[in-house]
């Protein structure tokens, strides 16, 4: 009787010669892949490379987008502003040398960003080590100063559970940026499954919603209660812990006048009885109780110098070295934003007297009439009919434009000084800064990164000529993967904050030194690589071109015309130039 042959399983064992199972097998790519994968990333950004593609192998079998871009500065960048945007780690996978090299920029920008990704660079073949292989550099001695972890695999074994240790390292305390170096033969090499350590996504890690110590917590509360002119300075970690909610619970319950600056920035709604933005240098100067959350003093805050030394100052941050760092403070407390305002609000719930009420009251008031009257004195630079056109107006029609789902996004120096004044996000989580170093050039790998990880939202960005020339090839990627979004160049022919700077020390006759450039068309450029473009230089035109790019679906940029001659008031007011 002849046999039936039956189907092998494609991934069974194979039966060898002495009767034995061969064991199953897995190359170092993708055990990185299935690494990732419990993670929970979904896309990684890229540039391709030989020393990597065993990873891209691995992502294709376990379902991640391999997002290809034009420059491993923009892989790394989408890799920060994906962590930013879901709350979970980013990745970035770029070759060895220059591929690494050309990430360091984005790297050391989410490490004072304080945003979790991991950067994975290639490297040459362990067994050929010091020997001069391509692109062989000392990655991880360069990594070490602008990661919270950078090591190199020394066995395929090792993969995933270095990956898995790498993200620990981006989660604990203040989150930030790890680094792995995987040479191209541990990649390439397969070995047996069962030797391989897997983790499972979440289950390795412990919780960090911490509220400190409970003591601290009651001492808080009882400031609070008997505090008659208080303040908070909503910052960047209410939204890194998730903590809006907890946040605007606090304020209100509270009733607690807030600030809001960096990812902090649409905690409170516009409009809020609570929210205020143009008052803070009154308020920090007139509180008696001053929270700051989340944000260190550094030179945004005048390294804590323009606090009230006779205020009560209390600073609530997850990384204790930030903790009075620059500025002694009264009280700290190191935990989780959202958990340690929760905590707080329930504390100090019921205990604020009648009298302390009435006067915060007043001082509420009071904020309030600040922030009326400075208003009122930009608001006809807002509606200015001026040709070339006044940056105050441009932000203006922005934020006009901007609905409860648009997503903002600054990339610049002078021009975005001026949106931080006036453009205010309706939603937790809607506005994007390069952050405290300052990086030009994330706005379109920060539009990448939101348009992958929030489809449904609309992302409109605010460029800078300058920031737009330094990443803007890669509008290319996003006419590719069709991901539309509104963007706006505020384009004055110059690198305007410098220019300011160059002519404040040393004389308008040595104004155009080094900053001036070329009167560029950025409309034509986006049309050219398959995009929608506008041109506007009248005030009167803004709206409209917005409203058009939002309806072509397509990535746009409305090349805007400003007047080169005026400057933002916190670019005139920065320190480096008095």
């Amino acid at each position: 009787m002849a046999r039936t042959a039956q189907a092998v399983p494609e991934n069974a064992s194979i039966e060898a010669t002495n009767g034995a199972a061969e064991p199953e097998v897995i190359s170092g790519g993708h055990l990185v892949a299935k690494a990732l994968k419990a993670e929970g990333v979904d896309v990684i950004f890229t540039l391709c490379g030989g020393h990597i593609i065993d990873i891209y192998d691995g992502c294709v079998d376990e379902g991640i987008e391999v997002v290809d871009v034009r420059h491993e500065q923009v892989a790394a960048h989408a890799a920060d502003g994906y962590a930013r945007i879901t709350g979970k780690p980013g990745c970035a996978v770029v070759t060895a040398g220059p591929g690494t090299t050309d990430a360091v920029t984005g790297v050391a920008n989410a490490l004072r960003a304080e945003s979790p990704m991991l950067l994975i660079g290639g490297q040459g073949a362990l067994s050929q080590h010091k020997m001069g292989s391509l692109q062989d550099l000392p990655h991880v001695d360069m990594m070490n100063p602008i990661t919270k972890f950078a090591a190199t695999v020394p066995h395929t074994e090792r993969v995933a559970d270095l990956v898995s240790m790498a993200f620990r390292e981006c989660f604990a305390g203040a989150p930030g940026p790890s680094f792995l170096e995987i040479p191209r033969d541990i990649l390439d090499a397969k070995v047996p499954v069962s030797r391989a350590r897997i983790p499972e996504g979440g289950r390795y890690r412990a919780s960090t919603r911490s509220i400190g110590d409970p003591a601290d917590i009651e001492r808080l509360a009882d400031l609070i209660a008997h505090s008659e002119k208080p303040c908070v300075l909503l910052g960047s970690q209410v939204w890194t812990t998730r903590g809006s909610d907890d946040a605007v619970d606090f304020v209100r319950t509270l009733d607690i006048p807030a600030f809001m600056n960096g990812s902090g920035r649409g905690t409170l709604p516009p409009g809020d009885p609570h929210h205020l933005q143009l008052a803070r240098r009154y308020a920090f100067r007139n509180a008696d109780l001053i929270i700051i959350v989340g944000s260190p003093f550094d030179f945004r805050m005048g390294y804590g110098k323009r606090l009230s030394p006779s205020a009560t100052v209390v600073q609530i941050d997850l990384d204790y070295r930030t903790v009075g760092k620059n500025r002694d403070i009264d009280l700290g407390i190191v935990g989780d934003a959202g958990a340690v305002l929760a905590a707080v609000t329930q504390a100090a719930s019921g205990r604020i007297s009648a009298p302390s009420s009435n006067n915060r009251k007043a001082w509420l008031d009071e904020l309030r009439g600040v922030e009326d009257a400075t208003y009122q004195k930009r608001l006809p630079r807002q509606h200015s009919d001026a040709s070339p056109i006044d940056p105050y107006r441009l932000v203006h029609e922005i934020n006009e434009f901007l609905t409860e789902d648009s997503i903002y996004i600054g990339d610049g120096g002078d021009i975005v000084t001026f949106s931080g004044q006036v453009v205010q996000p309706k939603s937790p989580g809607h506005w994007m800064d390069p952050g405290p170093l300052g990086t030009l050039g994330v706005g379109i790998p920060f539009v990448m990164a939101a348009k992958y990880a929030r489809p449904d939202k609309e992302v409109v960005a605010l460029f800078g000529d300058g920031a737009f020339s330094l990443t803007g090839w890669d509008f290319e990627t996003l006419v590719r993967y069709n991901l539309p979004f509104v963007g706006i160049v505020g384009n004055n022919s110059s690198m305007n904050q410098i220019r300011y700077g160059q002519i404040a020390k040393y004389g308008a006759d040595r104004g155009r030194v080094g900053n001036t450039l070329g009167d560029v068309r950025y409309d034509e450029f986006a049309k050219m690589l398959g995009g929608y473009g506008e041109e506007v230089r009248h005030p009167e035109d803004i709206g409209p071109a917005l409203l058009r790019a939002r309806e072509s679906g397509l990535p746009s940029l409305i090349n805007v015309w400003v007047d080169p001659e005026v400057y933002a008031p916190g670019t005139m007011n920065q320190t480096m130039y008095k």
